[in-house]
């Protein structure tokens, strides 16, 4: 039975996607390889812990945390018996969201009674796209080297094409300026390396919550732009709640404390008449809207 056990261990750690178990009081029993790469934790660091302890932290696209007893799909499978499959984002050691598709499944004693589930989680990003384009961006220089996101030269090069599109095909599109709230601040507490690791979570998150076909970008110390395609007004607000609450959802670990940061944003659809460094300007402007109104907020204009 060893040898048997053995043989399944290794065909789960094979798997590309993740996998774990979970007993029926949510301690996880079993973490595979899959789940290692697409979380950052290694087998070593959950097993024995609780889903809930600040592990995967899923949160759905309004950035709800979804580990309270009635909205976590594990717990209605412990729960109700059930399968249970949902679009979430999973929290990643280094801080920033995944989005991965999710799917629970009951473990029944031979009697029928539900004693666990078991979780498969699939990464839900256009992985092999992106690092696709990172190498492209990297090679022709237009990558941020620190966050790997486009450099400013990127977006600009990005707005211009899309002013052009718009403007031979009226195809709308929306910018968003995004500074991250009290940064010198964590300079200060935590030092400059630690405030690398904020904005490479940042631009991760950013990146990750983002259609394939919409663009981020760093445009300067803590800011960033991120290009929205094919939007009105009021699509391009719920964009830009959807990534403020996911990186208000994000953190990084020092030491025992836990970091985390909150996003000013200013977002602006583009006009006829606007040419980049007007809507930069318009969003920028914005921005600091939402930094005098108290921070962590989005201002539309």
């Amino acid at each position: 039975m060893e040898g048997e056990g053995d043989f399944y261990k290794s065909l789960l750690d094979n798997l590309y996607d993740g996998v774990y178990f979970l007993d029926s009081e949510r301690r996880i029993t079993y973490w595979n390889k899959g789940a290692e790469r697409l979380t950052g934790y290694q087998a070593s660091e959950v097993v024995d812990c609780y889903c809930r302890n600040n592990i995967l932290m899923h949160v759905d696209e309004e950035g709800t945390l979804l580990c309270g007893e009635n909205l976590c799909p594990a717990v209605k499978t412990l729960q109700d018996g059930q399968p249970h499959e949902d679009e979430v984002y999973l929290h990643h050691k280094q801080g920033h969201r995944v989005p991965v598709s999710i799917r629970v499944s009951p473990i029944l004693s031979p009697g029928g009674r539900v004693i666990g589930a078991v979780e498969i989680f699939s990464d839900n990003s256009t992985r092999v796209e992106s690092k696709q384009t990172i190498e492209e961006l990297r090679r022709i220089a237009l990558l941020d080297p620190l966050t790997e996101v486009g450099n400013r030269r990127y977006i600009d090069m990005n707005l211009r094409f899309r002013l052009a599109e718009q403007e031979r095909y009226g195809w709308p599109f929306g910018v968003l300026f995004l500074d991250i709230d009290h940064f010198k601040e964590i300079n200060d507490l935590y030092g400059h390396d630690k405030g690398d690791d904020v904005l490479k979570m940042t631009a991760r998150t950013l990146s990750n919550s983002l259609r394939s076909f919409d663009t981020v970008g760093r445009w300067g110390g803590e800011e960033f732009v991120a290009v929205i395609i094919n939007v009105n007004a009021e699509q391009l607000h719920v964009v830009a709640e959807k990534l403020r609450a996911m990186v208000e959802q994000s953190s990084i670990t020092n030491g025992s404390r836990t970091v985390r940061v909150t996003v000013s944003i200013g977002a602006t659809v583009a006009r006829e008449d606007d040419t980049p460094e007007s809507l930069i300007n318009r969003a920028d402007q914005l921005m600091y809207h939402s930094k005098s109104s108290g921070r962590n907020r989005i201002t539309l204009g």
